[in-house]
């Protein structure tokens, strides 16, 4: 009898791996779908997307590996709101549900995000949603500008997409109506829909093959298993409190962040008391995208081979004052979250680094540098009839510094860190926008000195190919505040944006870029890990003969020649 019960949980076990297994592939197809299938950049060369599989309460239980931690972990929460104003019983095969609520999605109007119901025969047995960040939303446009959400583009509340199969033309038409490129943006749309179609058809075919009538039973077993795994990952770090700070650049004054990690038996919290307040641009961070960049830092150092999905992030509790910087009500203008809720990580990395350093990384350059460069619009000092004279574009050129020392690496060189996406190709931005990219190359002594060092930035040089005036949308950080070392490692080299003129422009802000004159973007580097002197000689050589640290900063710094 025991021998009888011990194969059957034994099948049991290898059953629900190969179901699980079977789950990823289809969310991960269901990501690769909207890649293939985006017309905008962002999704279709940067990667910038999340996908997942939801049971039909809400509760997410697989996501895929490609996507965004802004993007997956605020759907994660996101689907709820969906569920508050469509209940599952009043769904019906062919309904597609849309929105771009910052506050009940992933944190501002340029991210899109889609929702669809999945039925076997009449029963609804699955959600999935997926989320890209469009080209465009129309108000002011790219940038941290703005100064009320009202200010920043078209608000799409959760509303119907598709009724039974039928798109909403209303809903279309006000896409297009308010957009500055609609065939980007609409086919972006259609773009998500066709990415949950597909999952949607691979989830009933998996269901079909092994018999399955529901998928909640399955689901709750993956949940309950990475909730325990999560709190057990968490108990193996001692029980109490650690705080750590951090001050960024802000917009018109220096933004001041502050945390306090707790580990005990219930999990871990992350309360952010004591941070700034909300601002008057467009810097704001709703909480759904403080949770999903909070949890993603814990994440990354605790439970890191945990899956991610309902269970696990139960495990981690974010706290934020309402009106803080990270906990932002309407009507904050939030377009530009991503320059503070980018930060969060390297903030969690300062709590738990107090308890085990020799697992955690250095600061990096964190928030993305993307070059958001918009051409054809009229510009406030500026003669319009000099930018009416090129073509209307509005391009986003998706950059990246360098990332803080690794424990026992360098840093990584160039790399998106927390966000996860990928540089745009020049190819492409050249061939979407009349942009000349004259330079893109490592820039050489950024990062941060250390046993381990920093990853480099680089340095980016562009101008519009028309000799026309345009616009830099500029949301940088880390010029006044570079990144930190750590454990006697030294910072990263500050960021800095100027023209080849020799005018220094502003970290954030439209600016104008005057006729044949070129932007030059210096991205920021890394922390560095530990006392350079430490530093290998063949390390310092091998950086010195790639062209990567200069022979007088080797000298200097590592005191090797």
């Amino acid at each position: 009898m025991n021998a009888t019960r011990s194969n059957q949980s034994a099948t049991a076990v290898i059953r629900n791996q190969i179901l699980w297994d079977r789950l990823i592939a289809v969310v991960e197809e269901q990501a690769q779908t909207i890649i293939r299938t985006a017309f905008g950049a962002a999704a279709r060369e940067a990667g910038d997307v999340s996908a997942g599989l939801f049971l039909p309460d809400g509760r997410m239980i697989a996501q895929a590996v490609t996507g965004t931690p802004g993007h997956v972990n605020s759907v994660a929460e996101s689907l709820r709101h969906f569920l508050a104003e469509f209940p599952a019983a009043t769904m019906r095969p062919g309904d597609i549900y849309i929105t771009n609520d910052p506050w009940k999605a992933t944190g501002h109007l340029f991210d899109i995000t889609v929702v669809t119901p999945v039925f076997l025969g009449r029963k609804l047995v699955a959600l999935f949603a997926s989320n890209t960040h469009v080209v465009d939303i129309g108000g002011v446009g790219v940038g941290p500008d703005a100064t009320q959400i009202y200010h920043e583009g078209l608000f799409i509340p959760i509303a119907k997409l598709a009724d039974r199969g039928e798109m909403s033309k209303t809903v279309l038409d006000f896409l297009r109506a308010n957009v500055r490129d609609p065939v980007q943006v609409v086919g972006d749309v259609y773009a998500l829909v066709s990415c949950n179609d597909v999952a949607g058809r691979r989830l009933t075919s998996m269901m079909r093959e092994y018999g399955l009538k529901t998928l909640t039973p399955l689901g709750e077993h993956i949940i309950a298993q990475s909730r325990a795994a999560m709190l057990k990952a968490a108990a193996a770090w001692p029980a109490g409190t650690w705080r750590h700070e951090m001050t960024i650049d802000g917009y018109e004054a220096p933004i001041h962040l502050k945390a306090a990690l707790t580990v005990s038996a219930r999990g871990i919290e992350v309360d952010f008391a004591g941070s700034s307040g909300t601002v008057q641009r467009a810097l704001n961070v709703p909480k759904s995208y403080t949770d999903a960049y909070t949890s993603f830092g814990v994440r990354c150092i605790i439970g890191a081979d945990v899956p991610n999905n309902a269970g696990s992030l139960g495990v981690v509790k974010v706290k934020a004052p309402e009106g803080s910087i990270v906990n932002a009500l309407p009507p904050c203008a939030v377009t530009s979250r991503a320059i503070v809720g980018m930060m969060l990580p390297d903030l969690v990395f300062g709590c738990l680094r107090q308890v085990h350093p020799d697992r955690v990384p250095a600061e990096g350059a964190s928030s993305l540098w993307n070059i958001r460069l918009v051409g054809g619009q009229p510009m406030a000092g500026a003669p319009s009839e000099d930018f009416l004279a090129g073509r209307r574009f509005t391009q986003v050129s998706f950059t990246t510094g360098g990332t803080g020392a690794r424990p026992r690496q360098d840093g990584l060189s160039t790399t998106s860190f927390p966000s996860g996406v990928r540089n745009t190709a020049v190819e492409i931005s050249e061939t979407m926008a009349p942009l000349v990219f004259w330079r893109k190359e490592y820039r050489r002594d950024s990062g941060g000195p250390g046993k381990y060092r920093g990853g480099l930035g680089q340095v980016v040089e562009v101008a519009h190919a028309g000799h026309v005036p345009m616009i830099l949308a500029a949301t940088f950080d880390r010029i006044k505040y570079p990144a930190r070392g750590a454990l006697g490692g030294h910072e990263g080299a500050a960021g800095r944006v100027r023209l080849k003129s020799g005018q220094v422009l502003n970290g954030k802000g439209r600016q104008l870029v005057p006729a044949g004159d070129r932007v030059i973007i210096e991205t920021p580097g890394g922390g560095g890990i530990g006392d350079p002197r430490e530093r290998a000689r063949e390390y310092v050589e091998r950086d010195v003969r790639h062209g990567l640290v200069g022979a007088d900063a080797a000298r200097e710094i590592y005191g090797q020649s």
